[in-house]
């Protein structure tokens, strides 16, 4: 029979996109666990349950579903022995730690904190867990004093406890104090809580202790006015090592250490690194010698790769082991006999997991990843890599590599249906010369339902934020809005420009103060580079980024006229206002070298405001009233110059949304935007609208 035929995408297939992520392998290899992700359309919602791939020699696995909590179950971690999952649930009003044997069961809660826990990870025994969670000074000097609440006698208390706590929690801010920056972020203002490191002791039938009053009992291991990061148990259980933000009032996301904190005893915490370098993601080797960290110069342009380093778990100096490799490294895990670390590795539009030796001459080769995305990967005790992975045509699934990479099998394919029925778009690699010779790497999708019959298709650029990221075309942020672009018959055009990660430092630092003109040469360099292929019609190209690429779009239509429409997204355009008002004044530092009050005239001129009377483009500015990274008044201020100078333009802003709406946001919102952008595009760049605006040229 002929196969039936195939439909374009439509945005509304956000609705039916199933994501995998966070695979977690059981150390003996025989199981995998991982968060599968679905959109609740009803409730405009996303749906996070555990997933279990039970591995068969053989034949196919058996993937079931694990757990069926009412809101999100995230961060699924193996006990020692693989007998029993730790996670973290939003079952109640905060997320809390919960437990389930693989045998099956109801999920048992570990933690019942009044602002949550998250991050649990056992002990090499397997018979403590250690986690984050947040607590301010009253909180931690009751749990010094031993001091425990009662719990409510009835239904009726508890009600009304729950309700005096809440209103207690909003008079603390009415009015609110602020004495750090930065004082928000995502979409919320920071309470008064710090995240502090805390270790629960199990029984040894975990059943029987867990859930009741008086069992299980977590004890803080850290105190103080600090912030602390993701734990790594040392091999003999004796302590934990964690990040430690230096200076958390003044810079608590650039600058950290590595610390060692013990566990037995009384609270003691040691610091194993220098001023210098900022460290991240400490993981303890299971021989108990070693740490790997990633790190990077405190100073500088943060298109500075991280590298990996390993460092003495007594203390003592780090020993860089990519250095030679000049790619940024992440998500370092050892190997079972501490020969190896694994990480994930950004390169060229691929990212994919590799790894070094610890011994001898460092040298990384490729184990998982091949043409995709990896998002997210673990390693049993044989070497076996379990990950998740984006290609161009197949959004995240579930694959296994055997050790060093053999045998690599998909073992999920919840996107069948959809993809199925689907038409999609291919993209094209294409490598061009930037105005001074740079080579640049970009890729093009040709409209998914083939060429126009009358003339020539029109395009539509889209560029990527960071400023240091990379882009690739398994890309998870904009797999749909490329694929929906192509469908909606648009040609997609985008690059890894300078500035972003994936080429080298070279590459990625090249644009430390200067932001606009030489990526501009870049990213139109690869447009004039697509249109002599001769199947886009000039005319009809249309240009749109988000964050740093908004910035991009309104430097962009400042300097050049040549594109029909431009949709700029949550945007900086004043590095000045940018400065006082983002999450992240720090990024100013250290790409300009500057504080931009010290030198106005440098923030003014590299900031697409400077240039708004040139602006002549039709342009839509995209925010969220509740970015923190990027103020909404950074869009206001670019939509009211415009529209005092008569300019055609719209601001659309989005409530209750922060700076990941567009990747993270609310479904009906996601969905919303993606029609909006291929709307307005469809009014200035249909065959129609290229005829008026030629009509009009000529009058």
């Amino acid at each position: 029979m002929p196969e039936p035929r195939r439909r374009l995408l439509t945005a509304e297939d956000l609705y039916a996109l199933q994501i995998v992520e966070d695979p977690q392998i059981s150390p003996d290899g025989r199981h995998i666990a991982f968060v599968r992700v679905t959109v609740d359309q009803v409730a405009n919602r996303y749906r996070r349950h555990i997933w279990l791939a039970t591995l068969r020699p053989g034949g196919p696995p058996l993937i079931r579903q694990f757990t069926n909590g009412p809101n999100a179950d995230t961060s699924p971690r193996w006990s020692p022995d693989g007998q029993t999952l730790a996670f973290v649930s939003a079952r109640g009003d905060k997320p809390q730690i919960h437990l389930i044997s693989l045998a099956g069961g109801e999920a048992r809660p570990l933690t019942a904190r009044r602002a949550g826990a998250n991050n649990p990870v056992w002990s090499p025994d397997g018979k403590r867990l250690a986690f984050l969670a947040p607590a301010n000074a009253d909180e931690r000097q009751r749990e010094d004093a031993g001091e425990e609440v009662p719990p409510p006698e009835s239904g009726l208390e508890a009600r009304q406890r729950k309700e005096r706590e809440d209103e207690a929690e909003k008079l603390k801010s009415d009015p609110r104090v602020i004495t750090r920056l930065p004082y928000r972020t995502g979409t919320e203002f920071f309470d008064d809580r710090r995240t502090h490191v805390y270790v629960v002791d199990l029984p040894d039938e975990a059943g029987e202790a867990v859930g009741k009053p008086g069992k299980a009992k977590p004890r803080r291991l850290t105190d103080g006015e600090l912030d602390f990061g993701p734990v790594s148990w040392s091999a003999d259980g004796r302590a934990v090592f964690a990040t430690q933000a230096r200076d958390p009032d003044y810079d608590p996301w650039f600058h950290h250490d590595v610390v060692r904190i013990s566990v037995i005893g009384r609270r003691s915490l040691r610091r194993l690194t220098r001023e210098g370098h900022t460290y991240v993601s400490p993981a303890a080797s299971p021989d108990g010698r070693w740490i790997a960290v990633l790190r990077r110069a405190e100073d500088g342009s943060l298109g500075h790769p991280m590298r990996l380093a390993v460092l003495p778990a007594r203390g003592g100096p780090a020993r860089d082991l990519t250095a030679t490799l000049d790619r940024g490294a992440d998500a370092p895990r050892w190997s079972g006999d501490s020969r190896h670390i694994l990480f994930q590795v950004e390169d060229q539009g691929r990212v994919g997991v590799y790894r070094v030796n610890v011994r001898g001459t460092p040298r990384a080769e490729p184990v998982a990843g091949g043409p995709r995305m990896v998002s997210g990967y673990s390693a049993d005790r044989a070497g076996q890599v379990a990950f998740a992975a984006w290609t161009h045509d197949r959004p995240a699934d579930l694959y296994l590599a055997g050790p060093g990479g053999q045998a690599e099998q998909r073992l999920t394919d919840f996107n069948r249906p959809l993809l199925s029925a689907l038409r999609l778009a291919v993209p094209q690699a294409v490598r061009y010369a930037a105005p001074d010779g740079q080579a640049i790497q970009g890729w093009v999708l040709k409209p998914a339902g083939g060429r126009p019959r009358r003339g020539r298709a029109p395009l539509v650029v889209h560029m990527h934020g960071g400023p240091h990221v990379m882009w690739g075309p398994g890309h998870p942020g904009m797999w749909i809005e490329w694929q929906l672009h192509a469908a909606r018959g648009y040609g997609v055009f985008f690059c890894n420009p300078r500035g972003s990660a994936g080429y080298g430092t070279a590459h990625a630092t090249a644009i430390q103060n200067e932001w606009g003109d030489q990526v501009m040469g870049d990213i139109l360099a690869g447009v004039d580079h697509v249109l002599a292929q001769g199947w886009v019609d000039p005319r009809r190209v249309a240009l749109t980024g988000g964050s740093y690429a908004g910035y991009l779009t309104a430097w962009i239509v400042g300097h050049d006229q040549r594109f029909a429409c431009a949709w700029a997204q949550r945007g900086l355009y004043s590095l000045l206002s940018f400065f006082g008002t983002s999450d992240i004044p720090q990024l100013i530092e250290r790409e300009f070298e500057v504080f931009p009050f010290d030198d106005v005239q440098k923030a003014w001129q590299q900031s697409p405001l400077a240039y708004v009377r040139n602006i002549r483009t039709p342009l839509v500015i995209e925010h969220q009233d509740n970015d923190y990274r990027v103020p909404v008044s950074e869009a206001e201020q670019l939509y009211a110059a415009l529209k005092r100078l008569r300019r055609e333009v719209a601001l659309i802003r989005y409530p209750r949304e922060g700076h990941e709406m567009s990747r993270s946001g609310e479904p009906r919102h996601r969905v919303d935007r993606l029609n909006r952008m291929v709307g307005f595009f469809d009014r200035y760049c249909r065959p129609a609208a290229a005829a008026r605006r030629r009509k009009k040229a000529r009058s």
